[in-house]
């Protein structure tokens, strides 16, 4: 496990300051540098790769919400703020975590074990970890009976139910291990196991049907009948 470098933004001092000790209490973080204004830490972030950004939300400049759309696709981020009502806003936006003022170490360590957890264990050889909202699911392969595109977001579907994740079909295709998984339509990946049947232009998989694109179709005849 590396070092996972980090900012931290917050236009009160003492939010700050407390987001420095904790930080420095932690072995696998490294503080590149803290900022009072948003628009600041900018430099920073064009000009080396920065793993989490400590953010706050509501700020003179800049909102904390809106700065985040700012922010590399490879930074992740987690919002400080003493209002709960951004809650939902910072869902949306994919953060890693939500942290209500005023904070403490405890629940500072868990979520930055967050980012730290989705850094080492992407995938094993038996199971995927699954980033949903502000959780973390280790998904097992054998578990998974199909994966659906939904518009940005991608949904595992399992016996025990559904869980949505923000990324890419494309990206996520390359995690999965080609033994165990097929891509058979733009919009799925299916277990090659738990297929029951092919009907037509159509793949069976317990009650649901699945689309298989003409492109994949005689890969699909191919690999799994």
């Amino acid at each position: 496990m590396g070092t996972i470098k980090c900012l931290i933004v917050d236009d009160e001092e003492l939010a700050r300051s407390l987001l420095k000790t904790y930080v420095a209490k932690v072995n696998f973080l490294e503080l590149v540098a803290d900022f009072e204004n948003p628009l600041d830490a900018i430099k920073v972030l064009k000009e080396q790769k920065i793993d989490l950004l400590l953010l706050d939300i509501q700020m003179p400049e800049i909102k904390g919400t809106e700065f985040a759309k700012m922010v590399p696709p490879g930074t992740q981020v987690i919002f400080t703020t003493a209002y709960s009502e951004y809650a939902l806003e910072g869902f949306e936006l994919n953060a890693i975590d939500y942290l209500l003022k005023p904070i403490t170490f405890e629940r500072f360590l868990k979520a930055v074990n967050k980012i730290k957890t989705d850094t080492d264990q992407e995938a094993s050889e038996d199971s995927i970890i699954v980033k949903s909202g502000y959780d973390l699911h280790k998904i097992k392969f054998d578990s998974i009976l199909y994966i659906e595109s939904d518009s940005e977001y991608v949904i595992y579907h399992t016996p025990q139910g559904k869980i949505m994740s923000n990324q890419s079909l494309s990206a996520l295709e390359k995690k999965l291990p080609a033994q165990i998984f097929m891509r058979v339509h733009r919009s799925y990946i299916v277990n090659k196991a738990k297929v029951n049947a092919l009907k037509g232009r159509d793949l069976l998989i317990e009650k649901a049907t699945i689309p298989v694109s003409a492109s994949y179709y005689e890969l699909v005849k191919k690999n799994l009948f």
